[in-house]
């Protein structure tokens, strides 16, 4: 299947002879699938090998696009195949028709699995052949979310027993969360421990929040970028909760004066998810937040993060400059670098040495030399990234520039001919040219080696299952045309939409979250602006001039495709 797979792959020029070379070594040397490390190298997309296996095994190729990837839920087909054995087995059914169940597949030469559904179900077997990605979110969406934790809470309420005890575990370190099935109080911590982290992850959860106050206990889940409450477990178990976070995380369960901070990792629903821990002591006892990194969800692909086609245009011509300075700014947790992995992925070349200098490293990329910050030993950006002008680099990374040394080591690196991406803490794009200026660049310095200054920020994305049409004010329609630079005469091929809430959004209306963007080169103009008076207004005139779009004006294009909504743009961007 390898040989005639590569050979697919090659023949429609998705892959060159070098590629497949790097991609089958790869391949051999960890035991995994061509398929696999082609989409890792990032040579290929999921749905591009998919398409490749569907074309080997002349089976047709479903997808959300073409409108196949979409079970039909009048059929109860769950109920012919579970949500356990659909997420191990990387399957989920579509439709039944003349006697035969139709679907899709990751790995379509499992016959041995083609043989269970067939005697599962009762019926023939119709397979397609879809990506993984695609399978794995049509199964969140199909077989929806069960309230798991508070399923847990209310039984051990109502009981004062352990809990219940869901069909699929969370792995950690080789073991799993469901240690002791007795009706025991540690088995009882344990499974409140489980059940927050499934339901957690199941609602696409960031963050969990556990706090105690005087007279109650507070749950939250940080659900694209909003906080909701959720059932929260008894005020005597908060303590036996947080020492069994501690536990896993390997931090010092006796100390409840100071603040710690650690983490783990689990394997849930076949993916690989971080979990940050931090724990702070606070008035009524300690409060515990974890940050859930799930890398499975992390989007690699620049297409799919939210550039209009001359933002992404624009970015990549920076990228793929031989020398030069690229600034991306925005607050915490805005997506900066997931954006800045993905550009990397895209321009990554066995020709060039790409070398990134991180703190933490989120993604693992293959192809590429990736460096953990530690101050307490003396590894800081600055130390780092003089560390790497002797490792003949061509492309750095910097997580992000903190103080006027790590600004001028960047700046050295530009000039002397390498290409340096990093990040900045600005509330918009041009914002970073001041600040690097207060930092200690020289203006004449920075005016010369600046290629691309750039800002993001997330929105949410409204929830396609219970959003609903509307007509907005005509003074925002008035708005959106003149910040947006749209045509009016394109007015009436607008839909604007509001969110509603459904069981498939947990109810708050929105389903994931998508970056909006400004991206500016810089032209010969504001380059002649920041040499000679550095003066702000200036530099967003010219940029305006050019045509470039700003935050509010990509959150519009936004807004006017259905998206997002009128509210959520206007919250997210100010005014310039």
């Amino acid at each position: 299947m390898a040989k005639e797979l590569s050979e697919i792959l090659v023949e429609s020029g998705t892959l060159t002879q070098e590629q497949l070379k790097r991609a089958e070594q790869y391949a051999h040397q960890n035991n995994t699938s061509l398929g696999d490390a082609v989409v890792l190298f990032g040579f290929a997309t999921e749905e591009q090998v998919a398409a490749a296996q569907a074309k080997h095994f002349s089976l047709p190729y479903a997808s959300k696009e073409n409108g196949i990837l979409i079970p039909e839920r009048e059929q109860e087909l769950q109920k012919l195949i579970p949500e356990k054995f659909a997420r191990e087995n990387l399957v989920v059914p579509l439709f039944i028709e003349d006697n035969e169940l139709a679907v899709a597949l990751y790995d379509a030469s499992n016959l041995f699995l083609i043989d269970n559904i067939r005697m599962m179900a009762g019926k023939g077997v119709q397979p397609f052949i879809a990506s993984k990605s695609q399978i794995l979110s049509v199964i969140d969406s199909f077989y929806g979310t069960k309230n798991l934790l508070e399923e847990v809470v209310n039984e051990t309420n109502a009981k004062g027993g352990a809990g219940v005890a869901s069909d699929e575990d969370i792995q950690i370190e080789g073991g799993n969360l469901d240690l002791d099935k007795a009706a025991s109080s540690t088995s009882q911590n344990i499974k409140l421990v489980n059940a927050i982290l499934k339901q957690a992850i199941s609602e696409r959860t960031s963050d969990i929040h556990l706090e105690m106050f005087d007279e109650r206990v507070s749950l939250r889940f940080r659900i694209d970028g909003s906080l909701y409450e959720r059932t929260p477990p008894t005020k005597d178990s908060i303590a036996a909760i947080i020492s069994r976070i501690k536990i896993l995380s390997k931090l010092d369960i006796a100390e409840k004066r100071l603040p710690q901070d650690g983490s783990f990792g689990i394997k849930y629903q076949n993916r690989t998810i971080e979990v940050r821990v931090s724990v702070c002591p606070a008035v009524y006892g300690e409060k515990l937040v974890l940050r859930i990194l799930d890398k499975g969800t992390g989007e690699m692909n620049v297409d799919k993060l939210g550039f209009e086609p001359e933002q992404k245009k624009a970015f990549l011509e920076a990228a793929n400059l031989p020398h030069g300075l690229i600034f991306l700014t925005g607050p915490t947790g805005s997506g900066k670098s997931t954006t800045l992995n993905a550009v990397l992925t895209t321009i990554r070349t066995p020709e060039l040495n790409f070398m990134t200098l991180e703190d933490p490293v989120e993604y693992k990329l293959a192809g590429i030399s990736q460096v953990q910050v530690k101050p307490q030993i003396g590894l800081t950006f600055a130390a780092g990234l003089r560390s790497f002008l002797r490792q003949d680099p061509d492309v750095i990374l910097v997580g992000e520039v903190r103080d006027n040394e790590t600004a001028e080591a960047c700046l050295k690196a530009a000039l002397t001919g390498h290409l340096v991406l990093s990040t900045l803490h600005t509330n918009d794009a041009l914002g970073a040219i001041p600040r690097l200026i207060d930092m200690g660049m020289e203006p004449f310095l920075l005016s010369s080696s600046l290629a691309l200054v750039a800002a993001q920020r997330l929105v949410r994305v409204l929830c396609p299952y219970c959003k609903v049409p509307y007509q907005p004010d005509p003074a925002i329609i008035a708005k959106i045309i003149t910040e947006g630079h749209f045509n009016p005469k394109d007015v009436h091929t607008w839909t604007f939409y509001k969110s509603v809430g459904c069981p498939k959004c947990v109810g708050t209306g929105f389903l994931g979250r998508r970056a909006i963007y400004e991206v500016y080169r810089i032209n010969e103009e504001v380059r002649n602006i920041i040499y000679k008076t550095q003066d702000l207004v200036e530099m967003r005139k010219a940029m305006d001039r050019s045509g470039s779009l700003n935050l509010r004006g990509n959150g519009w294009r936004k807004v006017v495709k259905g998206l997002t909504t009128v509210e959520e743009i206007l919250n997210i961007t100010t005014d310039e």
